[in-house]
């Protein structure tokens, strides 16, 4: 058996470790003697990159150390491909993670009803709704409910599931002490109390745009099924879903108006039978019913009114959250955001291409030049309806990225580059 330290220096090698460590793997057997091997070796493997030899040939284990020492204080417990409590339904996918990082109770997932809710972040009122009530009357039904962290349809799933009483994973494409979005902490708290955070990226790592791609395929993998609630035919949801079915899972949608397009996405799967149309939570469950009959317990739909009462909290608290997140992390964690402190901070669309949402890039680009508007000088520039300009001006704020000056002008103190 390959100590813990060798399956964390396997999987800290290069910048695409989760694209080539199984490839490692396959050649050597064994993490310690990866570790162990030379430069001739290492050319031996076909298809690896330069940049990943040269990570390989780099025998340091300080990093490592700085890992475990981490995920110690912090109570993140690892868990490498060999061990027992390691999901065979993960361990089944191409390129499965090698390390997963876990904080919370992790259930016997391969024993669990598991269900991934997935969609846009910038959803519509129609789909928060839908995803909402999917997690909730999943979770009342007996599933699992499965879901990243980013606002919109992954954390409205997330909060449906646990108002219904279920239990929940979050998997993430940052490390698990990174809280993002900014001022999701209580819904991290939350979920695990009731179940667990998941990454295959260590502690301190933050949520680059090029983690989520990977990310999708633990979400597919962990699951029975997938759901996309709202996305473009063009969007991580449908990564997710391909992923799905190129792993043999099913893939459901909801459908939306033909002339939204957060709904192209799931009517495009429904259109080509590549997905199962979903009303409700019952037109997911009935599906494993009769194989899971210890888990499913079939119940009516809650009243609208009953519904209504067990969201409201958490509607409530979103406001509250973000505002303590920011006061948290400028307290706490001055260094864990340099880059968001920092005037003159440059973003660059071309290499991080979700650094911003669509909303929070129109805003940026209508305040670039060091002009200072009001929140109706925005609204009628992008023609962005007001709710979503203060929604995503209020997101900017908390990452430093935009300020509000006197007379309620806004300005922003980065450069924009797409």
């Amino acid at each position: 058996m390959s100590t813990v330290r060798h399956w964390l220096w396997l999987s800290t090698r290069g910048k695409l470790p989760e694209r080539y460590a199984a490839r490692i793997l396959d050649h050597f057997g064994t993490p310690d003697r990866a570790y162990h091997a030379d430069q001739a070796a290492y050319d031996a493997i076909t298809g690896l990159p330069e940049p990943t030899r040269q990570a390989l040939l780099n025998k340091d284990l300080t990093e490592v150390d700085w890992i475990l020492q981490t995920c110690q204080e912090l109570g993140i417990r690892i868990l490498t491909i060999q061990d027992a409590e390691y999901p065979e339904r993960l361990r089944q996918i191409q390129n499965p993670p090698c390390v997963l990082y876990v904080k919370g109770q992790l259930p016997a997932l391969d024993e669990e009803v598991a269900i991934a809710v997935v969609g846009a972040r910038d959803a519509s009122p129609y789909g928060i709704m839908a995803a909402q009530k999917l997690g909730l009357d999943l979770a009342r039904q007996g599933a699992l409910v499965i879901s990243g962290s980013a606002r919109g349809i992954d954390s409205a799933a997330l909060k449906g599931a646990l108002m219904g009483g279920g239990r929940v994973i979050s998997v993430l494409g940052n490390g698990i002490d990174v809280i993002y979005p900014a001022g999701s902490r209580d819904l991290y708290d939350d979920v695990a109390v009731r179940g667990a955070l998941i990454s295959e990226y260590p502690p301190g790592t933050e949520p680059r745009g090029t983690n989520f791609p990977p990310r999708n395929r633990i979400l597919a993998g962990l699951s029975l099924g997938v759901v996309v609630v709202e996305g473009t035919e063009t969007s991580g949801s449908l990564i997710t879903a391909r992923l799905a079915l190129e792993e043999d899972r099913d893939v459901f949608a909801v459908p939306g108006a033909i002339n939204s397009a957060l709904s192209k996405g799931p009517n495009s799967l429904i259109r080509k039978s590549e997905a199962r149309l979903v009303r409700d939570a019952w037109d997911i469950l009935e599906e494993y019913e009769f194989l899971y009959p210890d888990k499913i317990h079939p119940e009516g739909e809650l009243p609208p009114q009953d519904q209504e009462a067990r969201l409201h909290a958490y509607r409530e608290e979103t406001i509250p959250a973000v505002e303590t997140e920011r006061k948290v992390k400028k307290a706490e964690k001055p260094a864990l955001e340099p880059q968001e402190k920092s005037p003159g901070l440059i973003v660059d669309l071309r290499e991080d291409p979700e650094a911003l949402t669509d909303d929070e890039a129109a805003l940026i680009r209508a305040l670039q030049g060091g002009v200072s508007l009001t929140a109706d000088d925005l609204v009628e520039l992008t023609e962005i309806p007001a709710r979503r300009v203060m929604s995503a001006l209020t997101m900017l704020q908390v990452r430093q990225l935009a300020e509000q000056g006197t007379g309620k002008r806004f300005s922003t103190p980065i450069l924009l580059k797409e």
